[in-house]
């Protein structure tokens, strides 16, 4: 099974093309495309009914299946807000979440009230960052956002990953790009990555091209809206001492980490991020990669942006959950390759287990979003939109 799923993620990515298995999934992306359309038809007709909640609505989502920077970016939306005099609550599907199916309050604009196995380890992430704003989470986002307005009265709500939401009527549709790979292999799923056709793309308000390193707009983005810029940048969350749990510390980012971190500047309500100086603690170091998102790859590539000198790496599904067998094999493969220290990413130090011991140092890297161009745009953009 493991290597069907395999084969399959190569076609998928567009590095396989020959043999059976292309064309079963070739039907099987014909299949749904029929359905997206049909259903994105009966909510453009009006037989199926989008709702509307008093208060303004940002959708953050995008296209293809994986990690185009959706969660950095609503945190950094709701940053920006936030500076500019706005209450804010954030919307979630909360997926794989204890709480997807039966919604909850991850945060009430002060305290957590759920972990990360309750609420999903994104929605988690978020709440954890900005405790000043309310996250909840549900698979009914329509509920989830009747109850935010009651308990909380916000100006903005922002819904994180919510292109294809259609039951929930927004006033801006933000879709976010990869602009290394913005569509995958240009297919549907399950022989490419994208969710939707591209002409869903006439939905949207606005494209953000993540990752941007002067790569041009795609061809196929739909004339006459605006395309804004923006890049990933990593940074040291948090360095956990060799023989310490990861949930031993609290994974509040302005608690006080076991070893002195360098400073680092960090995003807030007032202060957006500019540059991030590579962390003394990491750079020239033998590192092992582990992680479980949508694009491991990419962690890598952050891990090194850091300063590590990456040892080997071992990656997995993405909101994979960890089990004392993963790191025992990853313990393992980093001892053979001779690793000093183990790296991870924020969203997979979330889930972390409390019983779990690392026998080497363990860095956690995070992500932000920074505006490579076209800040003020942005901004004035955003509270056009929106009618600040």
């Amino acid at each position: 099974m493991s290597r069907l799923v395999s084969r399959a993620k190569t076609v998928m990515t567009g590095h396989g093309t020959g043999g059976a298995l292309p064309l079963c999934l070739n039907g099987l992306s014909r299949i749904y495309e029929s359905v997206v359309r049909g259903r994105a038809s009966l909510y453009g007709s009006g037989v199926i009914r989008s709702h509307r909640l008093p208060c303004k609505v940002i959708s953050v989502g995008n296209i293809v299946a994986g990690g185009t920077g959706k969660t950095p970016m609503t945190l950094f939306l709701a940053r920006l807000l936030i500076r500019s005099g706005q209450r804010v609550a954030i919307l979630s599907r909360g997926y794989r979440g204890q709480a997807e199916k039966t919604g909850g309050i991850v945060c009430d604009g002060k305290t957590l009230l759920m972990g990360p196995d309750e609420a999903g380890d994104e929605p988690f992430m978020m709440a954890s960052h900005l405790k000043s704003v309310p996250v909840l989470v549900g698979r009914n986002r329509c509920e989830s956002g009747r109850r935010a307005v009651e308990m909380f009265r916000p100006d903005v709500i922002l819904l994180d990953d919510a292109f294809q939401h259609l039951k929930l009527k927004r006033d801006l549709n933000l879709v976010l790009l990869d602009s290394r790979s913005p569509f995958g292999n240009g297919h549907l799923l399950p022989l490419g990555l994208l969710r939707e056709p591209l002409s869903a793309l006439e939905r949207a308000d606005a494209f953000v091209l993540t990752r941007w390193n002067s790569e041009p707009p795609p061809s196929e983005l739909p004339s006459g809206k605006p395309v804004f810029r923006t890049g990933h940048t990593p940074y040291l969350f948090r360095m956990i001492p060799a023989g310490r749990s990861g949930q031993e510390i609290s994974v509040s980012p302005n608690a006080v980490p076991e070893e002195p971190v360098p400073p680092s500047p960090r995003c807030n309500a007032d202060r957006e991020v500019s540059s991030h100086p590579k962390a003394a603690c990491l750079t020239g170091r033998n590192a092992f990669a582990f992680s479980g998102i949508a694009r491991n790859e990419a962690f890598v590539e952050s891990a090194m942006f850091l300063g590590c000198k990456i040892c080997g790496a071992m990656g997995f599904p993405d909101h994979h959950p960890w089990s004392g067998a993963d790191f025992r094999q990853i313990f393992q493969a980093a001892r053979a390759a001779g690793a000093e220290m183990l790296v991870t990413t924020e969203k997979d130090y979330a889930r972390l287990s409390d019983d779990v011991r690392f026998p080497l140092d363990l860095g956690v890297i995070g992500i932000e979003i920074s505006m490579k161009s076209g800040r003020a745009d942005f901004e004035a953009f955003l509270k056009k939109s929106l009618s600040l």
